[in-house]
């Protein structure tokens, strides 16, 4: 990447206002926030910028490093350590690979993030690295964290809009792994590492925000 060149997703753009306003009811009181699939950093910026209290650690896929740090560097905020390197698994085991340090707990509870963000993540993954994700977060996470997920969720085994079948289409012709997840089956992975959904708010362009809570 040529040096001052960010990386731009329209879509991060127009769906931060109203992630944030989810992320500002459910992360009033946390400190320490793991973003999963950071892409191009856009969403770091403006959410770690919107809530000061809390330290936002991107990470992703080495080949998205650069283009993250580019956004972080410009915006110079307190708030936003160098991203990690972190991926979803499934060999040797399903988890987050490879393991990042972890936040201490300054109360004596569990060492781990208060609070774990992926926007647009599990339709892109194939769904063994989805599942690799939801089994990586377990050891990540701290007393009492916040699991937040956006993305385009499916309802009953279907779609909820014709716009999500089409875009579904698209994905699976582009990557036969890939394609819009079913709400039920992503809860079972949630609950099946402890977490208990909390709320599940509509967003624009018929995409969802899900919390979950330990």
């Amino acid at each position: 990447m040529n040096a001052g060149h960010k990386p731009f997703a329209p879509a991060c753009e127009r769906n931060r206002e109203p992630i944030l306003a989810v992320l500002e009811r459910h992360l009033a009181g946390v400190r320490e926030v793991l973003e999963i699939g950071s892409g191009t950093g856009q969403h770091a910026v403006h959410f770690a910028a919107a809530m000061p209290w809390l330290r936002w650690q991107c990470s992703d896929v080495a080949a998205h490093l650069p283009g993250i740090r580019a956004w972080l560097d410009e915006a110079g905020l307190a708030n936003t350590p160098p991203p990690l390197e972190l991926a979803a698994s499934v060999e040797p085991v399903p988890g987050l690979a490879p393991s990042p340090p972890l936040p201490r707990n300054v109360a004596g509870g569990r060492n781990g993030y208060d609070a774990v963000f992926t926007a647009n993540t599990l339709h892109i993954m194939g769904w063994p690295q989805v599942q690799a994700l939801f089994a990586g977060l377990s050891a990540m996470l701290a007393d009492a964290a916040t699991v937040v997920v956006y993305g385009p969720f499916n309802y009953g085994g279907d779609y909820t809009s014709a716009s999500n079948r089409e875009f579904d289409a698209w994905l699976k012709a582009r990557d036969p792994a890939s394609g819009i997840r079913d709400f039920e089956a992503v809860d079972a992975l949630a609950r099946g590492i402890g977490l208990q959904p909390i709320e599940d708010v509509a967003m624009p362009a018929n995409n969802r925000c899900l919390v979950w809570r330990r």
